[in-house]
């Protein structure tokens, strides 16, 4: 018998830039000029049918007006599209449009559409470039930092996917004044969740001025924008893998993802998760970690930014108490979440863990007696 050691030892640069700004449509065609991504010339645009006219084409056209090569590949909006088959069916459209490992990708979207072309662009011919273009407030606040992409599947969300960190993000605010309004709200979801795990004086700002933000005031926005940011970037640079510090972004993602599936993406994915923030905060107080008076603020603030406070009357409780144990926090059968300590903080189990277990019986409690949402 014989061993034959293979060492691959490495270390790997996966810095990037993440530009705040209005207008910014033009700046992806400038920056690959001046080799953002090296010598690539072919692009494939991802987008989502809601995006497309908007923002989709006239990036594609300026990049196709400086020299690059490449065509838009659409799929239906909607969270219900972020599916393997969706990925599937776009890169057999590359493949038979004779993309090969020569090109890199484009999202220009929302979170649904980073999530599932941030995971092509890591599978596609074992690894090609990829960068982020965010429409929405929601991509802004959760999927531009971190590198996290992913697909759902009928069992589970977002447990089929990898890390692939970008070459550059742009987060263009000029884009938020096209949502609807419910969009807006969605993202702020996000927002306000940052805030409650990692910054009491950015929550007193969100109190302070979630009316200038509804009205996308400029300044506000921009604040809002890099703060969000910022605090994701502090949990993702210490634990890029979500071995650890990681799992306080999930804060509220327990319960939310669980009502979002069942809901049949009913909810937006800021809406079930404004929810899910609400579950974790009563499971706070029941733990000791958080006042009444602090759930009450979290709540209003909630209600303000135009997000559901209760569970759809049309879910069934006890299938949401099932559909907990799809969360991937789930160990060895056991139920964890991660529970605010107070505003601004999260409880820490133990030394580096920062989801707890949580008896079924507490999580039925807690579902049983939150109010229902009209």
């Amino acid at each position: 018998m014989s061993t034959f050691h293979v060492e691959l030892k490495k270390t790997v640069d996966d810095s990037y830039e993440i530009e705040v700004g209005r207008s910014l449509t033009g700046k992806p065609a400038e920056d690959l000029k001046n080799g953002l991504i090296g010598s690539c010339r072919r692009f494939a645009l991802i987008t989502d049918s809601n995006v497309e006219k908007l923002y989709a084409l006239p990036i594609c056209r300026q990049l196709l007006e400086a020299g690059f090569k490449g065509e838009i590949f659409s799929f239906p909006a909607g969270e219900e599209f972020k599916t393997r088959t969706t990925k599937a069916e776009l890169e057999d459209r590359m493949l038979e449009a004779g993309y090969r490992r020569d090109c890199f990708v484009i999202a220009v979207g929302g979170g649904v559409v980073s999530d599932l072309a941030g995971f092509l662009a890591g599978t596609y011919g074992r690894g090609v470039p990829f960068i982020n273009y965010a429409t929405t407030l929601l991509a802004a606040a959760d999927a531009s930092v971190g590198g996290k992409t992913a697909v759902d599947t009928p069992l589970a969300t977002n447990l089929i996917g990898l890390f692939n960190q970008p070459k550059k993000v742009y987060i263009d605010i000029d884009c938020w004044s096209t949502l609807p309004a419910r969009e807006i709200s969605s993202g702020l979801a996000e927002t306000i969740k940052h805030a409650c795990l990692a910054d009491r004086e950015f929550f007193v700002y969100l109190e302070e001025h979630m009316d200038r933000i509804l009205k996308m005031d400029p300044a506000a926005c921009e604040h809002m924008a890099r703060r969000n940011c910022e605090i994701k970037y502090q949990v993702v640079m210490k634990d890029e893998r979500e071995t650890g510090l990681r799992e306080v972004l999930n804060l509220g993602h327990t319960a939310g993802r669980a009502i979002e599936t069942l809901s049949g993406y009913r909810l937006l994915h800021g809406e079930a998760v404004s929810i899910g923030l609400i579950a974790a905060c009563a499971l706070s107080v029941e733990m000791g970690h958080m006042t009444g008076e602090e759930k009450e603020r979290i709540r209003n603030l909630l209600k303000r930014a135009g997000l559901p406070v209760g569970i759809p009357g049309y879910i069934d409780r006890e299938a949401l108490v099932r559909k907990l144990y799809t969360d991937k926090k789930v160990r060895n059968g056991h139920l964890r979440f991660v529970i605010p300590n107070g505003i601004g903080g999260i409880v820490e189990f133990q030394p580096g863990v920062f989801a707890g277990e949580v008896s079924e019986e507490t999580a039925r409690k807690i579902i049983l007696e939150m109010e229902t949402q009209v």
